[in-house]
């Protein structure tokens, strides 16, 4: 299918399920907007700058069969199989309309493309839809979707801490003293993002796999000021190096696939060394969580539906599930005092016939099954809070057993599952995300018309002024990005962006552990680990 990416958005459009805002949208709004929006959503005035953002475009079940063209969800990962066992080498063109507009070296300005924050604890705007192309001298390519915090105009870093194909390409040139380039292609079609969201084995190119998807060959067209190619039908393409600097730098927070706000993490640098877009150009930014979602779970079905088990809840609320037959999986919230995970499955398992008990903290709601599974995937450690019990009393009507001759009460396993979090976890891994502004900026208000005042706007002199106060006061208190906004809100965001850069470009601002601003070398100021 030879789809690009704004035939893709033409197509949304057409079945309803794009909106166009046309007035004056403040950036910061867009991430909360988005998520209380049940369409996508394309700003196209986006105050200070002058390029549209689009958002939300895979970000539900329906526009990810669309992007695919797929007639249902299983349907998706059907596709993806096929393209592994027959995936279609990319093809080279000369150029294409991504290079109509061209800035490199003092040019290079992040500043000036429109990247969102997303959520209250992030700690900077974030590029969040680049498919990176790497190439390792002995292992090929690679392709993936990174995160980019923007740190100054002409640097940010990667968000590389876990381990995978790039973060190996980019040890490798570490260890060798060298910059390892990258190109990042932002605004491509979903068969480009699902592509390079496929963890590939080490010598096979996931812009093939893409092309697998796609049915037709991936168009790659090649860089400026780097040996790399970019994906030719992007809406930009940023030209990079990831800097030899090692894992020393603060990354971060930010709203994971998880539902939860990251924890700060230690990266690599990246040095912006061009950045070419269209004449026209529509900046993506891909929304977290659920944007992610839609099209990675498929690339992780095997691996989850070994890990994956369901049942049911004690002491807050307790549900007996319909699932279970109304007696055999329970539902148990508890208000968690250290070991009581493990007595309330003692406990709960010898209960008349249940069979299956998850025990989970009072923060999740017994009658969501979407809630009670999330607590599962991301508050167990399987060899600690699994316990399987043998030979414990069971229920004849149970079809699972074996024929027992009658008057013979049969025996059966039992399965605890301990979801809760365990002693010793920072509280910092449980923050669910909460998008800024989601108080004041509301979805239905812009859609019947209202507008956002822009802030003003400061020349040089003006940013390294408001510097200095934002300086001032992260020096008495740590702040998080959103906070620092929303205190100098009489600034434009642009300008406020170009401040904190500023700071950074002075190596005066560092993050404490948990992503705020501070000054660097302050007390409040996070360490890098030692080797």
């Amino acid at each position: 299918m030879q789809e690009t990416f704004r035939d893709f958005l033409d197509r949304l459009r057409e079945a309803g399920e794009l909106v166009d805002l046309r007035q004056p949208v403040d950036i910061r709004h867009i991430a909360t907007l988005v998520d209380q929006s049940p369409k996508a959503l394309m700003f196209h005035n986006v105050i200070g700058y002058d390029m549209p953002v689009v958002s939300g475009i895979i970000r539900s079940r329906e526009r990810a069969i669309m992007s695919l063209d797929c007639a249902d969800y299983g349907e998706i990962e059907r596709k993806l199989q096929k393209a592994i066992d027959s995936p279609i080498p990319p093809i080279r063109v000369n150029t294409s309309s991504t290079a109509e507009v061209t800035m490199s070296g003092d040019e290079v300005d992040l500043f000036k493309l429109p990247i969102p924050m997303s959520s209250i604890y992030d700690g900077g705007p974030m590029i969040t839809a680049g498919v990176v192309i790497a190439r390792d001298p002995e292992l090929g390519y690679n392709s993936g979707i990174y995160r980019f915090i923007v740190k100054e105009k002409s640097l940010t870093g990667i968000d590389i801490v876990t381990p995978n194909n790039m973060r190996m390409f980019a040890d490798r040139a570490f260890k060798a003293g060298r910059p390892l380039p990258i190109s990042i292609s932002i605004g491509t079609h979903p068969f480009e993002i699902m592509g390079s969201g496929y963890r590939a084995p080490i010598g096979v190119d996931e812009m093939a796999i893409a092309g697998g998807i796609r049915g037709a060959p991936v168009a790659l067209a090649p860089c400026k000021t780097i040996d790399l190619p970019y994906i030719a039908d992007s809406e930009i393409v940023l030209e990079a190096e990831i800097l030899p600097t090692g894992w020393t730098w603060p990354e971060g927070r930010f709203g994971e696939f998880t539902r939860l706000m990251g924890g700060l993490h230690w990266n690599p640098l990246v040095r912006i060394k061009s950045i070419s877009h269209r004449k026209d150009a529509i900046y993506y930014a891909l929304h977290m969580p659920w944007e992610n979602t839609w099209l990675a779970a498929p690339t992780r079905y095997a691996a989850i539906r070994q890990a994956l088990k369901n049942a049911g809840v004690i002491v807050k609320g307790i549900n007996v599930t319909l699932g279970g037959c109304a007696f055999w999986h329970a539902v148990i919230s508890i208000k968690k005092q250290p070991g009581e995970g493990k007595n309330a499955l003692l406990a709960a398992l010898s209960v008349m016939d249940l069979k299956h008990v998850v025990v989970v903290d009072d923060d999740i709601d017994v009658f969501d099954p979407i809630d009670v599974e999330w607590a599962i995937a991301t508050r167990v450690q399987g060899d600690k809070d699994v316990m399987i019990v043998t030979n414990a009393r069971g229920k004849p009507l149970d079809p699972s057993l074996p024929p027992t001759p009658v008057g013979v009460v049969p025996t059966t396993a039992k399965i605890g599952i301990d979801a809760t979090i365990a002693e010793g976890i920072p509280k910092e891994r449980y923050e669910r995300i909460a998008y800024a502004y989601a108080d004041t900026a509301k979805i239905a208000d812009y859609e019947k018309g209202k507008t956002d005042s822009p802030g003003a706007a400061g020349n040089e002199a003006a940013v390294e002024a408001l510097a200095s106060e934002i300086l001032a006061v992260i020096a008495e208190k740590p702040l998080y990005y959103t906070a620092i906004a929303e205190r100098f809100a009489s600034h434009d965001f642009r300008t406020v962006a170009r401040a904190i850069g500023h700071l950074h470009t002075i190596e005066k601002l560092w993050q404490d552990p948990e992503g705020r601003m501070c000054e660097r070398g302050s007390k409040f100021a996070a360490r890098p680990p030692q080797k």
